[in-house]
């Protein structure tokens, strides 16, 4: 069995935590992009990303040919991004979902745990870049005036980590 940084998830899970919706990209035949918001439904311990979907949804097609997609979640508030790339596989696991079940999901699967088009993805998270602001917006404004007065760069306001799992 593979060793996970177990570390290296718990902060990539702690900064996910606090934005519920990430916005799923996957790649069609032609190579556009396409992108829909999915709930997140958990990062396990082995750092898998977990969603629930309908196995007629048009991109879960996508998902078979072209396996590689990125998430992407942002919380301005908290002057955080990040983007999540990994790889995609669809389920019909009824044990795991029944673990993740909630009732807002019954929203889009009327006929519950039994809905026939139930299906959940599980992303391998492979890479995760995160861009931590920290600074307070003042702060981050202070200095923007700054440099637009004296002509020079910014400093770096925040942090930009790269985690491989």
């Amino acid at each position: 069995m593979p060793l996970y940084n177990q570390e290296q998830i718990h902060a990539l899970a702690a900064r996910i935590k606090d934005v519920p919706v990430g916005m799923f990209t996957t790649s069609g035949d032609q190579n556009v992009l396409t992108c829909r918001p999915l709930p997140t439904q958990q990062i396990d311990n082995e750092g898998n990303l977990w969603f629930f979907t309908a196995d007629d949804a048009d991109f879960t097609a996508d998902l078979q040919q072209h396996p590689d997609v990125n998430i992407s979640f942002s919380n301005p508030k908290e002057n955080l991004y990040l983007s999540v790339s990994g790889h995609a596989c669809m389920l019909k696991d009824r044990a795991k979902a029944r673990e993740l079940w909630h009732p807002t999901v019954r929203g889009w699967f009327p006929g519950g745990l039994d809905d026939p088009h139930l299906a959940l993805i599980r992303v391998r998270v492979q890479t995760a870049e995160y861009w931590d602001a920290g600074a307070g917006k003042m702060k981050q404004l202070l200095q923007l005036a700054r440099s637009a007065i004296s002509g020079r760069t910014p400093l770096q306001m925040g942090r930009h980590t790269t985690i491989c799992l």
